[in-house]
């Protein structure tokens, strides 16, 4: 049976029929359902935060986010990330500026956003990688110092705490990824979530849904609304959240226990007060040569791992970027997130942790 990088957490299909059945009953599918409004209030409560705004998906809570804030120019960002971090800056009609990453985080760095500042900047949006916090107390000194607005792509951020506070509850705004590969996930969504600003929070509320509720039209807006199949799909899987996130941790400690860390990176975070989610396993290898031997290894054992993130986002054809990133340009091609998800036997995260060190072993 084929091993891919993760598999989708499915619920007892009891507990998921039971919400179906309340849908039934209703008969209301979308539009602002009672199971969404459960679901926004629970999220809220679960993660202590001020708002937390239910979308569609990932992506649209970018995109929400950049034109709630009216930002226009240009939008200083990461070259690391998945590419809906770019696009969705493209797409709302501004420019990225790319600012290269960490070493140890592939977080962007701090020390060299303030180089790509001009009178054009409109924002700053960075990505959480792999759900390790960004430095947000040198983003949010930078951002006060010229006045911008932060953004924070927190897909891979789910239940992760910074500070003691949700990961979402840094920034102006956040966003969150509740796609069926994510920790926890309502098949497709997404959240966005405003920090000390209701009338921001309010704003997208009403863009969330066409900029109407029933014959009051407040302002423009698109369809960024979700169903009751997916919010009853979230519904059943929150309790699950701690069970899910115990089990990708025993997984991630046996690659921690087998790999071969002489010739391999995981990166870390400098954080001190941080508590992770364990969203993904990345492992970077000393060349591009090495991670492709790897990668034909384990196809061969039908394992199928995946570089997370590839391209370097400044790389795009269609960005049409001058900005140089070498770091994130040469991690792109040496990066693999390997299988880690509930289910996953520890046998073949053992079979899978020996093809890799033996590929090491023989380029010693």
């Amino acid at each position: 049976m084929s091993i891919f990088v993760t598999q989708a957490f499915l619920p007892p299909k009891e507990e998921y029929q039971a919400y179906l059945d309340k849908i039934y009953e209703t008969n209301w599918l979308t539009n602002n359902g009672p199971l969404l409004q459960e679901l926004e209030g629970k999220l809220k409560e679960y993660l202590d935060l001020e708002s937390l705004i239910y979308v569609s998906n990932g992506t649209i809570a970018l995109q929400l986010a950049i034109k709630s804030l009216e930002l226009s120019g240009e939008i200083i960002t990461t070259p690391y990330s998945y590419c809906a971090t770019t696009t969705s800056i493209l797409w709302e009609n501004c420019k990225p500026v790319f600012v290269d990453v960490n070493s140890n985080d592939f977080n962007i760095n701090p020390e060299l956003i303030e180089a790509k500042i001009t009178e054009k900047t409109s924002a700053i949006l960075a990505t959480h990688v792999y759900g390790n916090p960004c430095d947000v107390v040198a983003i949010e000194k930078i951002a006060k110092k010229y006045n911008l607005p932060v953004v924070y792509d927190a897909a891979h951020g789910f239940n992760v705490k910074l500070n003691g506070k949700s990961l979402l509850s840094y920034g102006d705004i956040a966003t969150c990824s509740f796609h069926a590969t994510k920790v926890f996930h309502t098949v497709e969504g997404g959240s966005i979530s405003v920090n000390g600003n209701p009338e921001l929070a309010k704003k997208i509320w009403y863009y969330r849904s066409f900029g109407h509720v029933n014959d009051d039209y407040v302002s423009l807006g698109i369809n960024g609304k979700n169903s009751e199949f997916h919010a009853a799909m979230g519904l059943t899987n929150l309790p699950h959240v701690e069970e899910i996130i115990s089990k990708r941790k025993a997984i991630f400690d046996i690659y921690d226990a087998q790999l071969n860390f002489d010739h391999i990176f995981r990166p870390y975070t400098e954080q001190k007060d941080f508590e992770y989610n364990y969203a993904y396993y990345p492992v970077v290898f000393e060349s591009k040569e090495v991670t492709d031997e790897i990668i034909a290894k384990l196809k061969e054992a039908d394992v199928f791992p995946r570089r997370y993130f590839y391209p370097s986002l400044n790389t795009l054809g269609y960005v049409n970027s001058s900005d140089k990133c070498p770091v994130s340009e040469s991690v792109s091609h040496r990066v693999l997130s390997l299988p880690l998800f509930p289910g996953l036997p520890e046998s073949d995260v053992i079979r899978i942790s020996k093809t890799i060190n033996e590929v090491l072993l023989k380029n010693g």
